[in-house]
């Protein structure tokens, strides 16, 4: 038993610093977390919500870091958004809890899937973004509501969150590229944390896998900003891509 509770330990510990490194480089952590909490025994809604509380600290640093595009976005704009972005993330969560957990794993493989073709898009959204505007965009006018669909979706699978607020907010007619990173991480904060508020309040985290994965995930995000100067991004967005597919076959197996 001891044995069993070293090795568990020491899975989850090594998912989340990995996860932590790759959201510092490149994003898809929770190709990672998820898994490894549902393969050491918890149950999936469960995990998918320890998965949220482990990597929520990383949003904080990336929000911080863009201080000075989040000051140059007026304020009314700033408080509506991460208003929009609060009720959906609340919402996504709330739709979890209620979700039954036998449907929950057989949508899972789904939602990695999704996950991962998302990612795999995110270099073409990423070149989309920094194109020079022609005009305001004539989606302009859907860019609260996506956003609220877009924060629902973050509080029920935080997988891929980031490059679809990068989109929406492509699609939308923000051509700083820099402003929609700045926005993308506030309110992925924002929601995150209320999500991750209402598992805990439902008593839907696992503490004792979710605190030691947090403290992990933390590390990772530290040493990763470091490792982002040397290693080619390239490589590790193939990675990412890789690890995505493959965690999506065997959980498409698993559901069979």
């Amino acid at each position: 038993m001891l044995t069993d509770f070293w090795t568990t330990s020491l899975l989850l510990a090594s998912a989340a610093f990995a996860a932590g490194v790759l959201n510092a480089i490149a994003g898809g952590g929770s190709f990672l977390t998820l898994p490894a909490l549902i393969f050491t025994g918890v149950p999936p809604i469960m995990a998918n919500a320890t998965s949220a509380l482990a990597v929520s600290p990383g949003y904080l640093g990336s929000t911080l870091g863009f201080r000075p595009e989040l000051r140059a976005v007026p304020l009314p704009r700033l408080k509506r958004e991460m208003a929009i972005s609060a009720v959906g993330g609340v919402a996504g969560a709330l739709l979890l809890l209620v979700t039954p957990a036998k449907v929950f794993s057989g949508i899972v493989p789904w939602l990695l899937l999704f996950a991962t073709v998302l990612f795999a898009a995110g270099p073409a959204i990423a070149r989309r973004a920094s194109s020079p505007a022609h005009g305001e965009s004539s989606l302009a006018k859907w860019r609260e509501p996506g956003l609220l669909v877009a924060a629902i979706y973050g509080g029920y699978f935080n997988g891929g969150l980031g490059i679809l607020l990068m989109a929406l907010y492509s699609a939308t007619g923000e051509s700083r590229i820099h402003t929609a990173n700045a926005l993308k991480n506030l309110n992925s904060l924002v929601l995150s944390w209320l999500s991750v508020a209402a598992f805990v309040l439902a008593g839907a985290i696992a503490w004792r896998e979710g605190l030691l994965m947090m403290v992990a995930a933390t590390a990772g995000g530290f040493f990763g900003a470091r490792w982002s100067k040397r290693l080619p991004t390239k490589w590790v967005r193939v990675g990412v891509i890789v690890t995505g597919l493959v965690m999506s076959a065997v959980f498409f197996a698993r559901s069979v």
